[in-house]
């Protein structure tokens, strides 16, 4: 089967919803992504926009139920395809959707904090959680590490 990927950096503009289709559990929403344009004057102006269903399963559903909603900027990574129906009228439509693979925040539109899921059954010779606490930032480049304090007060929640 051929796939078209595609990438979306957008606004999840409806409120999700999440159900069962079968015995699987689907968390769907809309998404938009509008581009403006600057003018001749300096200004910016509306451009062009991109309305597109997003159909989230399997363990998607958990992480993006937990932590994003309306109103939130995101980037959806996946395969992009065109449903057809028809509506109540009996008219032939079509519909824009992609079947995400990946979701996550728009940090460059956002601040969010990461609760790392815990597992249980931890083995018994792994030393103590090592790990940096979720209010530390740990940016690691060819150079030193420098760590930062982020205050997350307005930091949108996810679990991983």
């Amino acid at each position: 089967m051929f796939e078209t990927p595609i990438t979306v950096v957008g606004t999840i503009v409806t409120s999700p919803e999440r159900r069962w289709v079968g015995d699987q559990e689907l968390f769907k929403f809309r998404v938009a992504s509008n581009s403006r344009r600057r003018t001749a004057d300096g200004t910016w102006e509306p451009g062009n926009s991109l309305y597109a269903t997003v159909n989230c399963w399997g363990r998607l559903v958990t992480g993006v139920g937990a932590g994003l909603g309306k109103g939130d900027a995101v980037i959806v990574v996946g395969n992009v395809y065109t449903s057809e129906y028809e509506d109540r009228d009996g008219n032939r439509r079509s519909s824009l959707e992609i079947r995400a693979t990946s979701v996550g925040p728009d940090l460059a539109r956002c601040i969010a904090r990461i609760d790392k899921r815990r597992h249980s059954e931890q083995p018994a010779e792994a030393g103590p959680d090592t790990s940096p606490d979720t209010d530390t930032l740990t940016a690691n480049s060819d150079g030193p590490s420098t760590e930062a304090s982020v205050d997350d007060s307005d930091a949108l929640a996810l679990s991983a």
